[in-house]
């Protein structure tokens, strides 16, 4: 805390200038005519918007100094890096904030994971890891850091956060080239504010002294201020500019999905014709599926290898997973029915299915399998525990079978194989019949880690108290069910 009357060294994201400021001062300053849209002939594919100028803020200083919902730390796969952002951030965040993040077990290049800002003045850290560059796996490195900047832009719009203030997330240690980096980390902002601008107020770019001409060279590009920078920028845009979200465009891979070379127009085989039948059908099971009845009848017949049938769930599953990381699932995250928490006794992590939050009648349940594909993969990497609440579940939120079954169909093997306990808590008599005509009838592997818990006394022997965000009517229905010892324990004020 600063000393009584002192000046706090945290900085209001809204004192700083904006990107347009100086910009509008020094055109009104001298007098020079605008252009007139009606004059332009050609314009950018990051044309002048003056509403999307208007959230961004470039700003030469610390990162952790931000007053701003949620700030962005660059680390490493272990989130241990110790670079000059990383270093700061944890020197005025806290002890805490190493605490909280051994609970996430570490991170993978690409994502992004949230902790609370401890003693920051953000309320959040959203914790991303850069790719290493090397120039042969550019491609890879590019797409990498793209995905680091979309996933902490997703985060912060599915948490309903007003303002995210960037790092430059490629550190010099990981050798990526400023300069390309940029390019990448400013068209995806732009592309992400075009389509989901109304969720986001501000979004500063932190950099350091070395960092902010590039900045100051780039950010007209893809944030022109005047239809007349549009103009002097556009000879300056890189040959790839992404796709329609900022996304590096792989020649290699579209190449893969053209025609086979050298086979004729008029020639088709059976697998060509499977896969424009692939697409018929609008919604997401009809194209993903396939021809479904064919490959089941393959299977009876015996056709199909067991590793030729792992190869194609696999493939099949990495069209959800790319679906997932595609769609806008922010309606289905805002009912808080799937959230990791902590760990469980043995140091596996902790994830929370709340049932009363699941209104199976009004929202679109493939939308739910794909969050669930969203949130779960990179967690059942490692061994984990699902905790199911169905305290006050009613007819509007019991999982259809079919919904289940299919779930259990699609996901990986790896969520079966590292799930190694399934907490039932709160369970009824007739919601055990159902479980126990699934485990037996429809699904195999899963009745033996299902455990049926009647009190939360009884989960706290595998998953200690503070390990675990209860949802307040959890705990107000076991106080009266189980008696009151539990009405002390606090509960999480984000449920």
């Amino acid at each position: 805390m600063d000393p009584l009357g002192a000046p706090s060294q945290f900085v209001d994201v809204d004192s700083l200038p904006g990107w347009t400021d100086a910009y509008e001062a020094k055109q009104l300053d001298s007098h020079q005519n605008p252009v007139e849209k009606a004059q332009v002939d050609v314009r950018s594919p990051f044309p002048y918007r003056k509403d999307i100028n208007a959230k961004i803020i470039l700003w030469k200083g610390d990162v952790a100094l931000l007053n701003c919902t949620a700030i962005v730390n660059t680390s490493n796969e272990s989130l241990t890096d110790k670079n000059p952002v990383s270093e700061s951030i944890f020197m005025h965040a806290g002890p805490d904030l190493r605490d909280e993040l051994q609970k996430l077990k570490g991170c993978r290049t690409g994502e992004a994971k949230l902790t609370k800002g401890f003693n920051l003045a953000a309320r959040f850290i959203i914790h991303t890891v850069g790719p290493k560059y090397k120039s042969r796996y550019r491609t890879a490195a590019e797409s990498s850091l793209y995905s680091c900047y979309r996933n902490v832009l997703q985060l912060a719009k599915e948490q309903a956060m007003c303002s995210v203030g960037f790092c430059v997330i490629n550190s010099l240690k990981r050798c990526y080239p400023l300069e390309d980096a940029t390019h990448i980390a400013l068209r995806t902002v732009r592309r992400f504010l075009e389509i989901h601008g109304e969720t986001l107020e501000k979004v500063v770019f932190a950099v350091s002294e070395h960092e902010e001409a590039t900045y100051q060279k780039l950010l007209p590009l893809y944030f022109p201020r005047s239809l007349e920078e549009e103009i002097q920028s556009l000879p300056y845009l890189p040959a790839d500019i992404g796709n329609a979200e900022g996304e590096p465009v792989v020649p290699e891979r579209q190449i893969r999905i053209t025609e086979k070379p050298g086979v004729p127009d008029d020639a088709s085989d059976e697998e060509g014709l499977e896969a424009d039948l692939s697409f018929i059908g609008s919604h997401a099971f009809a194209r993903m599926e396939g021809d479904v009845d064919k490959q089941r009848r393959l299977i009876l017949q015996g056709q199909l290898s067991e590793a030729a049938l792992q190869k194609q769930h696999q493939r099949n599953y990495n069209r959800w997973l790319c679906q997932a990381r595609a769609e806008d699932l922010s309606d289905i995250a805002s009912l808080k029915a799937l959230y990791q928490t902590g760990v469980d006794n043995c140091g596996r992590t902790v994830m929370v299915v709340v049932g009363r939050n699941i209104p199976v009648t009004l929202i679109d349940m493939e939308k739910a399998l794909l969050y669930f594909i969203h949130v779960m993969d990179h967690i059942a990497v490692k061994e984990y525990v699902l905790v199911y609440f169905h305290t006050l579940t009613n007819d509007y939120n019991q999982l259809d079978s079919n919904f289940l079954k299919k779930l259990y169909d699609v996901v990986d093997a790896k969520y079966k194989r590292n799930l190694k306990a399934l907490y039932f808590v709160h369970p009824t008599f007739r919601s055990k019949v159902s479980a126990w005509f699934f485990t037996t009838f429809t699904v195999s592997g899963l009745k033996d880690k299902i455990h049926y818990v009647e009190s939360l006394q009884q989960l706290f022997t595998a998953i200690p108290p503070e390990q675990i965000d209860l949802p307040p009517f959890v705990l107000e229905y076991d106080a009266r069910e189980n008696g009151p010892y539990y009405s002390s324990y606090p509960p999480s004020p984000d449920l």
